[in-house]
């Protein structure tokens, strides 16, 4: 009989020095990879990842995003990114993210490693043709019940991303060939890349980022054209909502961003 994985899975990554900005430190894009990698590696090894649902005709959706900084890697740094699923309902999970930086290789005392960010996410499975939410407890009778880790995040929780029709549009991008995905649609990821291109390398220079907070409310697919919108929070949050044209030439809200720069 195949012995159980941990609950939570640890992986190890290189802070790439072509993945840094002018400040040698990690895109929060790579980053935001890093943890949905890392995802990707904990489900397909616990057999409940898209090497088994694919054939299915199923994949996990990536519903929201809360990403939190406390010190961003720099180029050469290795550092680590544990995950693990807090809960599973019906048509969601919840998992959770921890970076840790590790000890240098002229420098591994064994000393306690450093939180650099913490991070929290909703995920859905979907049928991949119909587009239709499935049962997640269905796949291999319940399989992900064994390996739920119910250890919190010490993330705040998901901040709901509200914005009033006084945002102003700021930026506009035609999406192509290399924000696509396997899946035909436009990667999580590359939103959040796109979002932060918003604000100008001067931006860049006097503010960090301190937390990121996404929700993915529709699908978008090569070609589409994206106008994002910007409203600034009382608090010094500020709001971004990426939009598309339908069929019907209205605007169709698809992401909506919360960021917090210090």
């Amino acid at each position: 009989m195949q012995t159980p994985l941990p609950k939570i899975g640890t992986y190890e990554f290189l802070c790439e020095p072509f993945h840094c900005d002018f400040t040698k430190k990690l895109f929060i894009g790579f980053l935001g990879n890093h943890m949905l990698n890392s995802a990707d590696y904990h489900s397909n090894t616990r057999d409940f990842g898209m090497h088994y649902l694919a054939p299915l005709n199923k994949t996990w959706v990536l519903s929201r995003l809360a990403i939190e900084v406390v010190e961003m890697p720099e180029a050469y740094d290795r550092f680590t990114v544990s995950t693990w699923v807090e809960s599973a309902m019906r048509y969601f999970t919840n998992r959770n993210f921890e970076v840790h930086a590790l000890p240098s290789l002229e420098n591994e005392d064994g000393s306690e490693k450093r939180v650099l960010a913490y991070g929290k996410s909703i995920w859905a499975l979907i049928d991949t043709e119909t587009r239709q939410p499935q049962d997640i407890l269905s796949i291999r009778d319940g399989e992900i019940a064994n390996y739920i880790e119910p250890t919190p995040s010490k993330l705040d929780k998901l901040s709901r991303v509200k914005m009033s029709k006084e945002a102003v549009k700021c930026h506009e991008v035609k999406t192509t060939y290399t924000d696509t995905d396997y899946n035909g649609h436009v990667n999580s990821i590359k939103y959040i890349d796109h979002i932060m291109d918003i604000f100008p390398i001067e931006f860049h220079k006097t503010h960090k980022l301190k937390r990121l907070d996404i929700a993915y409310v529709a699908e978008t697919y090569c070609g589409d054209v994206l106008s994002f919108y910007r409203e600034d929070n009382a608090d010094g949050g500020i709001m971004i909502s990426a939009r598309k044209k339908s069929e019907q030439l209205e605007e169709v809200e698809v992401v909506r961003c919360k960021l917090s720069f210090c």
